[in-house]
């Protein structure tokens, strides 16, 4: 079996949402599970996640996985769904669903439904993605009002800015003038928000990113914010060459040696999650030891320099991002951003949970 592994920790799980409820104090806790629990694997995630007041995903395949791994808390379908048939698979697993659109409105409003289903009515302030305009909000509160197959009613909107000082002034402005005359509970804060601007806690935060121990916030590292990486991306090397001077190495040639120096030979390419577009200098780990990636990311393999690492040979661990090298300095030696590469890994690649 080739050796490379993502093992994800329960234990910076469940940490990382202590840290969300620190900072949230008396908000109830939606854990974003969406894209497989952003590439941790679902289940992985919600069993670890267990003392989260609720859990928001965008698949109702994948909230039906829940309600049947046992999930008994409040599950939220941030798209809401898509048609008659999925409103009463919803209604049925006794789920909550989005409302961003007339249609959807109407699929209530026409929709025979097994029991009242739980929604939030999205606003748009700024996202400019879904939700309605506030100068439609509340004549959408109303009509889900008078619906009988609306029960409780949450106010919601999500800020495309919240990972700047002053990101979310304006739409925040804009949301309570919005509802001051509407009553209900309320949903505003994504990761950033939760860290960052604690005046739009509001009643139920949606936390993400935060709880994989990935930063939201910019150049802002995940550590300064006490989060711990929830996923041990690691491989091997499974040989070492030597390159003389003047000699390249991988597709396209892009790095070329100016001594003679050792490489190393890693178990892991694009076809496991790593990022293809990883420039040379990336960071990376060998027997603990920060070293770099040369050249260009193939398909089941990449090349790092052991230059400084004499002691490295094959059968070396190598660890891809987790507590030495953290995503996000992989995605930012890529051009992305650690979300992305989280919700990347590969079938293909093991998953074991570990405490």
């Amino acid at each position: 079996m080739r050796p490379i592994c993502a093992a994800i920790s329960a234990s910076a799980l469940q940490h990382n949402l202590n840290v969300v409820k620190q900072h949230a104090k008396t908000a109830k806790v939606m854990a974003v599970v969406k894209a497989n629990g952003y590439g941790h694997g679902l289940i992985n995630v919600v069993y670890a996640l267990a003392e989260a007041d609720g859990f928001a995903t965008v698949n109702i395949a994948s909230a039906i996985d829940m309600r049947e791994a046992g999930v008994d808390q409040d599950i939220l379908l941030l798209e809401g769904v898509f048609d008659e048939e999925e409103l009463r698979i919803a209604a049925s697993f006794d789920m909550t669903v989005t409302v961003h659109n007339e249609s959807q409105i109407s699929m209530l409003e026409n929709t025979q439904l097994a029991r009242p289903i739980n929604v939030y009515l999205k606003m748009n302030t700024g996202m400019n993605r879904l939700g309605f305009k506030p100068s439609d909000y509340a004549a959408a509160h109303q009509r889900l009002q008078q619906c009988d197959n609306a029960a409780n009613i949450t106010l919601m909107t999500h800020f495309a800015t919240a990972n700047e000082p002053t990101g979310i002034i304006e739409p925040l402005a804009r949301f309570k003038e919005t509802t001051k005359t509407i009553g209900g509970e309320v949903s505003l804060a994504n990761s950033a928000t939760i860290l960052l601007h604690p005046e739009a806690h509001a009643d139920w935060v949606r936390a993400g990113i935060m709880l994989y121990g990935a930063t939201p916030a910019g150049d802002t590292p995940a550590a300064d914010f006490n989060l711990k990486p929830a996923m041990y991306f690691t491989s091997e090397l499974i040989a070492v060459q030597t390159l003389e001077k003047g000699e390249s190495v991988g597709y396209g040639a892009l790095f070329t040696a100016t001594k003679q120096i050792r490489i190393g030979i890693v178990a892991c390419g694009y076809a496991d999650g790593y990022p293809r577009h990883a420039l040379t200098g990336t960071p990376i780990a060998v027997n603990g030891t920060v070293t770099q990636t040369l050249g260009r990311v193939s398909m089941d393999m990449l090349f790092c320099d052991l230059s400084d690492l004499p002691e490295a040979d094959a059968g070396s661990p190598v660890e891809l991002w987790g507590d030495t090298i953290s995503v996000d300095a992989v995605a930012q030696a890529s051009g992305t951003i650690g979300y992305e590469l989280l919700c990347a890994i590969a079938p293909r690649v093991q998953k074991k949970v570990v405490e």
